[in-house]
């Protein structure tokens, strides 16, 4: 997983090879996917929270984060979620428009939330679904 995600953000710090054993030796966190494209979700008290989606660049646009998004919202249907909510920066047009398509909506805002550099920092865009 610190692999694909290194690969993949290369604007913002990827997380280590700890900070995904610590997450995931979490009850309440599971991922979804394989090297080429993944999530990491969490689940508490009938909400799913994505803490992260990866796809490596060499298997962008294939339609493997879209395919992950529909796997991780029906393992936590089957959990018993109801709602599902995720951060993303202001900036990165793509997830935002794979998250409109899979039923997202803005519900708020983090000023700030990213850093980009000792400088600059992007706003997180907080958007949420309900999982019928």
């Amino acid at each position: 997983m610190a692999v694909t995600h290194k690969a993949a953000f290369t604007q913002s710090r990827p997380w280590s090879e700890t900070e995904f054993s610590d997450l995931l030796s979490n009850r309440f966190t599971f991922a979804i996917g394989d090297k080429r494209c993944f999530a990491l979700i969490q689940l508490i008290a009938g909400e799913a929270e994505l803490l992260t989606i990866a796809t490596h660049p060499g298997h962008q646009r294939q339609g493997l984060a879209a395919m992950v998004m529909t796997a991780w919202h029906e393992q936590a249907m089957h959990q018993n979620a109801e709602r599902a909510f995720l951060d993303v920066a202001a900036d990165n047009a793509p997830a935002i428009a794979l998250y409109r398509k899979c039923g997202y909506a803005p519900h708020g805002r983090r000023h700030g939330y990213y850093k980009r550099s000792a400088k600059e920092s992007i706003d997180a865009i907080v958007m949420q679904r309900a999982l019928p």
